[in-house]
């Protein structure tokens, strides 16, 4: 097999109730539109259901007074009342918590048990990203942390140089903090600057700890910043560091809540990049992890016209079958929307119609009165000199 995909129609009870934005419909509908346009029907695609995450799994990485919490509010959600991250507005307890968020942990841990291990070169679950959740406690909609408990997994079994890759609008905050004074693991974060955005991390400065210096690698654009601004972002810092650490593997999170339709956030970010920007993120691993390439969810709160739209982008690439993005969606696809959310779907898979996405690369000059090239080079000025890289140049 060249490619596993984690589906399980049990992933749908990661459900914080009516009205909350993360709303387990987009994991169903991103499903369902990778099967009409066939992603998933092909001899070297291995679809794969899963199985949950062991309490022993959660320990690597969570402290047994979460677990307890969880356990305790997945029985009964009006003993949340914000201990532990629990109960609050943004992550509210609500039955069965617990055991849909093993699920999750789950599908990561086998994702990257079986890149691994060699079993196949890429995987993907659509259901994994939850990158907030922190030691001792849930956070930002994340119950337990399935990227850390993932990447601690690969630590156990020797692995020596991992690279995790954050794209989601806000900053990879419980991944990096799980980390921060662990050298084997490099974080890389773009996403929308604290000072306007949850978390409210993530700043350049923050570069890792005392035993793991330039190891935490943070971009945080302003708000606004569209396809050009994000492409170059990514292209000035990503592939210049992770040559530089040399990883064994590459772990990518994908919230695609830097879409300019997302409610939650101030990127104006067109599924057209992203999906170029999936496509960059896969030759990177082919050319500096062996093609060992761990891609997950996350974020992203357009529940109909976004994120069905951009995982299936993702696991397009991940299959090695690229989606243009100018095909129309499929119509049994958009009916199914029409039929169930009574809204008219997306009609292409992308938004820009085929117009190209102009950007200009860091080598062709650095513009310090734009906001953007202003980030890009206080990341650059931050970590490159521990690499032994020129901030301007390299």
């Amino acid at each position: 097999m060249t490619a596993r995909v984690m589906w399980d129609e049990r992933y749908t009870s990661y459900d914080f109730g009516p009205g909350h934005p993360m709303h387990p419909c987009r994991l169903d509908l991103t499903h369902r539109l990778s099967q009409e346009l066939g992603l998933l029907d092909h001899d070297d695609v291995d679809v794969v259901p899963v199985t949950a995450a062991t309490e022993q799994d959660l320990l690597t990485v969570h402290t047994p007074d979460l677990i307890e919490a969880v356990k305790a509010a997945a029985q009964d959600p009006s003993l949340a009342t914000g201990r532990h991250g629990l109960g609050t507005d943004d992550t509210p307890a609500f039955p069965g918590m617990h055991e849909a968020s093993l699920l999750a942990v789950g599908g990561t841990l086998a994702a990257c048990n079986a890149v691994w291990d060699g079993e196949v070169e890429r995987a993907v679950n659509i259901a994994g990203g939850l990158h907030h959740a922190m030691p001792e406690k849930a956070s930002g909609f994340c119950v337990y942390n399935d990227i850390a408990v993932g990447i601690q997994r690969l630590l156990d079994r020797g692995a020596r140089r991992v690279v995790y890759l954050d794209l989601d609008v806000h900053h990879g905050d419980g991944v990096e903090r799980c980390f921060w004074n662990d050298d084997r693991v490099m974080t890389i974060s773009i996403h929308e600057t604290g000072r306007a955005l949850f978390p409210g991390t993530g700043f350049p400065g923050d570069t890792g700890g005392p035993k793991a210096q330039d190891t935490a690698v943070n971009v945080a654009l302003p708000p606004g910043t569209g396809d050009e601004g994000w492409l170059r972002a990514y292209q000035a810092v990503v592939p210049t560091i992770v040559r530089a650490f040399r990883p064994e593997i590459l772990i990518s999170q994908h919230g695609c809540d830097c879409h300019f339709a997302d409610p939650l956030a101030h990127l104006a970010v067109s599924m057209d990049a992203m999906a170029v920007e999936y496509q960059w993120v896969r030759e990177l691993a082919d050319q500096e992890a062996g093609g060992r390439w761990v891609s997950l969810g996350g974020g992203g709160y357009e529940l109909v016209d976004v994120v069905p739209r951009a995982w299936t982008h993702l696991i397009g690439v991940a299959t090695g079958r690229p989606v243009d993005p100018t095909l129309p969606t499929p119509p049994q696809w958009r009916r199914y929307v029409e039929d169930t959310f009574d809204r008219q779907a997306p009609a292409a898979m992308g938004d820009r119609e085929g117009r190209p996405i102009r950007f200009g690369r860091w080598e062709d000059g650095y513009e310090p009165e734009d906001p953007v090239d202003s980030a890009i080079m206080a990341t650059r000025r931050a970590v490159f000199p521990g690499w032994g890289l020129d901030p301007y140049f390299d």
